[in-house]
């Protein structure tokens, strides 16, 4: 782009006697275009954007108008055109889109067009972090054998990546064993600005994870979409977005001796839930945040997703500038990065009354717990003195309390599982794993979590060798401070060796549970626990059989490991006796703030992050050994991981009223990606398990449905098949519980849901999917919306949606439409043997316009109530009436 709108293009120093060109903000209120200076910092670095790529035809002069007069509290209907520098792919949602890009070059092709026009327009970095399962732990080669597995399984997913890495120009691979994700973002791939045909401008991104957000903490303007809006970002599409309300957070004080940035960002989540951030950007401001660590403004940043928010965002300023520096970007890098911010007037943390937000929240760091969160939401935070106390009453509480509805006086027995002289109880830990991307960056707390270690260890302190523990960095960076401050060999001794450098445990890869432990658990209905230091601990995630899971920081997941059990109140009792006889309390282990920064300069060391990011492969045999295809096209085999998607083989569907659906399924309230999209491990008598062993793979052989999401048709039959997932259609069982697992009812016959969908689509009859509060809420997993597609759902209606899941049903051509007012479900008095009518569809559809449900029950009556079509902006619209974003896309592509 070379156009002077506004006469913003100028010239500014770089560093040195170098000049860039930039689009400028200030020139932009000089124009009198609007009062820039008194906007959200995280809008202004999106008006930079739409600045800079105005065409005007997909961004246009109104546009960039609209932005920069942006109000906070006007009525959100204006759409933003966002085009981000960059995409970041995570390698479960990495590998289907892959497949939609070969199987994209095949339908240029086939109506004669070159297939190279489908390439990606911006660079794309997949990095492989989400496959790596704990199969082995607590010995000396874990990490080894865990990737050998790795391999063993995934080898034809990594082939197919390598073909795309040759086959597009601009799409590279972090191979698997170099790190998370966001981890490897923030240390290695965000470069702070981008410089291209002389122009400089801010990184931005999309990723294909919600967790993207922890690039925030560097003030890099970027979130979470699904395969789906990446795919179309890749191939020149804006990412569309309704303009947004930001909340300013106010950061005051500073955090107390012996509290953790995980007790912040518990803190903080909780809060946040509360004040209903959903679809908002958050901005961080005040004293409080120019106080924190870089690594803590990662941690809150990344979990963005928990707390509703498309954004955690944090400004740039010297602490920022300063990261760059000691993760070894290069020094010119670096003052490009701090010239670029301070010429745009966006270097520094606002003060309070600096910015005009939407709203400010308030907290003090001074007030900050040690907390843990769970059983089941990491919104429920809980302060570590009371984990005892709630545990214990969680235990007999009903289940729509976030109890386990279990009888009082079982809380206390204890069973022996038959081996090693094991007995085990409610309450036990079964899993302490060091996991996931919000606290494997940190090395605050990782470097914690090593002293206490050493502490225990000096102490006499073990871990029972039935407790499944775990270590997996961030990234390697990680391991090498960990040893080089003398703390690896402690963690090692309790169980913590490093077993992955991946999601694991907190994506559901926490692997089996020994045999004897695991059937203990089932045939006596424990409630065992898993404590990790992650972000997410939904039901049936973590492992099916644990139903208790807890977030907490990376000390308290090794501190909770020696204790044994989560109903244990570790401010009044002993962790366990130490070798001296007497009892050792946390306190007497928990390593003060001079300690930790004595190590922390271990972390920072530029030398370290150059050496191991300068060659991603030359420690890598695994992956050097495969072999892959070439050329422009993929030649689909007979792979059970790769199959030829079918997105662009249907003619497009004709827009209008849905007559004659029956409900799929009723949902409840929190119904999560994880419960729709089919996730971890699945069983042979499964709709998938029964599909893979008719195409001769062995049960052995299954691995996880996140490895296998380039099949499309082992997905379908995985969505809705989450264990724990509960369909009101189902009668309830004889003492008033809820049927679990993805079944629902064809003709009054209990079946699985898929063998019902592919009933319904034979019978020509469409579907529907009733639900409550919070639909879709979780991980960006693209799946959710194109299993349900698949399966031939129209429409979903529910009370309320997240963000990602909406867009998503949109993308894949289901119509979202939600209740209105105090309508629901239950209000409703729905039981799925009715049939329903959609009525007001049509292709001169308009955003957020209302659709009639009509309800006609067994006996013929109807009952007609108003639906909220949520279908957000024009852009959707066009999408929907393509039949989906792909084939939209796919179509502007061949026509040029």
């Amino acid at each position: 782009m070379s156009h002077n709108l506004f006469d913003t293009r100028k010239t500014f120093n770089l560093s040195g006697n170098k000049q860039s060109i930039l689009y400028s903000l200030p020139a932009l209120e000089a124009a009198g275009v609007g009062k820039i200076s008194r906007l959200p910092v995280s809008i202004r670095i999106v008006l930079e954007s739409v600045l800079r790529n105005c065409d005007g035809k997909k961004v246009t002069e109104a546009h960039v108008r609209q932005l920069a007069n942006w109000k906070p509290n006007a009525a959100r209907t204006d759409e933003i055109p966002f085009v981000v520098a960059r995409i970041v792919l995570q390698d479960f949602t990495g590998v289907p889109l892959l497949a939609d890009l070969a199987a994209m070059r095949d339908a240029a092709a086939k109506i004669g067009k070159n297939p190279k026009i489908i390439e990606p327009l911006v660079p794309v970095n997949l990095v492989v972090d989400h496959s790596v399962q704990i199969d082995y732990f607590n010995q000396p080669d874990a990490l080894k054998l865990n990737m050998e597995m790795e391999f063993e399984r995934n080898t034809e997913r990594y082939r197919f990546m390598k073909w795309g890495m040759q086959a597009f120009d601009t799409f590279k691979v972090v191979p698997p064993g170099i790190g998370i994700v966001h981890q490897v973002n923030l240390e290695y791939l965000a470069r702070g600005v981008v410089q291209k045909d002389g122009v400089t401008y801010p990184d931005t991104l999309v990723g294909t994870d919600s967790h993207t957000t922890m690039i925030n903490g560097i003030g890099v303007v970027g979130w979470g979409v699904g395969g789906i809006e990446a795919e179309a970002g890749m191939l020149g599409q804006p990412v569309y977005f309704l303009t947004p309300d930001v909340v300013g957070v106010h950061l005051k004080g500073k955090l107390r001796e012996g509290v953790t940035a995980t007790d912040l960002v518990l803190t903080v989540t909780e809060l946040l839930r509360k004040q209903k951030v959903v679809g908002k950007f958050v901005e961080f401001f005040g004293e409080g945040t120019s106080a924190l660590t870089l690594p803590d403004r990662a941690t809150i940043a990344n979990m963005a997703p928990e707390y509703g928010a498309t954004m955690g965002f944090f400004p740039v300023d010297v602490v920022t500038v300063n990261f760059m520096r000691s993760t070894g970007r290069t020094d010119e890098e670096v003052a490009a990065f701090e010239a670029y911010f301070k010429a745009q007037g966006l270097f520094g943390v606002p003060k309070d009354g600096s910015i005009d937000y939407s709203g400010v929240v308030e907290l003090d760091l001074d007030s900050i717990e040690p907390s843990l969160a769970g059983p089941k939401r990491p919104q429920d935070r809980i302060t570590l003195s009371k984990m005892k106390e709630s545990f214990n009453t969680l235990y007999s509480k009903p289940i729509a309390e976030n109890g386990f509805n279990q009888p009082a006086d079982k809380l206390a027995k204890r069973f022996a599982t038959g081996k090693d002289n094991t007995n085990i109880g409610n309450g036990d830990v079964m899993i302490a794993a060091i996991t996931s991307c919000t606290n494997t960056s940190n090395p605050g707390v990782l470097l914690a979590a090593g002293l206490l270690a050493k502490k225990a260890v000096a102490k006499g302190l073990t871990v029972a060798p039935h407790i499944k523990t775990s270590l997996a960095p961030g990234s390697r960076v990680v391991t090498e401070y960990l040893t080089n401050a003398g703390l690896l060999q402690s963690l090692e001794k309790l169980g913590f060796s490093v077993a992955a450098y991946g999601c694991t445990t907190c994506i559901g890869n926490a692997g089996p549970l020994r045999e004897d432990i695991d059937k203990t658990i089932t045939d006596n209905g424990l409630i065992c626990a898993a404590v990790l230091s992650g972000n997410r601990n939904f039901e049936a995630r973590i492992h099916p059989n644990l139903k208790a899971n807890f977030l907490a920081s990376p000390p308290l997941v090794v501190a909770y490991a020696i204790a044994g059990k989560m109903n244990i109140n570790l401010d009044t009792e002993p962790l366990g006796t130490g070798k001296d006889g007497q009892p050792v309390f946390l306190k007497d282990i928990w390593p003060n703030s001079a300690e930790i920064q004595t190590v922390m300069k271990f972390a920072a060391d530029p030398a370290v992050y150059r050496k191991l990011y300068s060659d991603l492969t030359k420690d890598l045999p695994l992956w050097n050994a495969i072999k892959a295809p070439t050329g422009e096209r993929y030649q689909w085999d007979d792979s059970t991981y790769i199959a030829r998607p079918p997105f662009f083989d249907a003619a497009v569907p004709k827009v209008g009223d849905i007559r004659g659906a029956k409900a799929l399924a009723l949902m409840g309230d929190s119904v999560t990606t994880d419960h729709i999209s089919p996730a971890g491990s699945f069983k042979p008598t499964t709709p998938a398990g029964k599909y893979l062993q008719e195409h001769h793979v062995a049960v052995k052989d299954f691995n996880s449905y996140g490895s296998r999401r380039g099949n499309h048709e082992v997905m379908m039959r995985g969505t809705f098949a989450n264990v724990r997932i509960k369909n009101l259609m189902l009668p309830p069982n004889a003492d008033g519980s809820r049927v679990e697992g993805g079944y629902t009812l064809y003709k009054g016959e209990q079946v699985a849901i898929y063998d019902a969908a592919m009933k319904h689509i034979a019978d020509g009859t469409p579907t529907v999917i009733f639900a409550g509060e919070e639909y879709g809420t979780g991980s960006s997993r693209d799946w959710a919306a194109k299993g349900t597609q698949l399966l031939g759902v129209k429409a979903v209606i529910a009370k309320s949606y997240e963000r990602i899941h909406r867009s998503n049903l949109v993308g894949m051509g289901v119509l979202p439409l939600q209740f209105k007012s105090s309508d629901s479900v239950a209000s409703l008095h729905l039981t799925g043997d009715e049939t329903f009518d959609l009525v007001g569809i049509s292709d001169n559809m308009k955003p957020q316009q209302d659709v009639t449900l009509t309800i006609t029950r067994k006996d013929g009556s109807k009952q007609s109530v108003a639906l909220l079509l949520r279908i957000d902006t024009p852009i959707e619209v066009d999408y929907y009436r393509a039949g989906g974003i792909l084939p939209y896309v796919l179509k502007e592509l061949v026509s040029r």
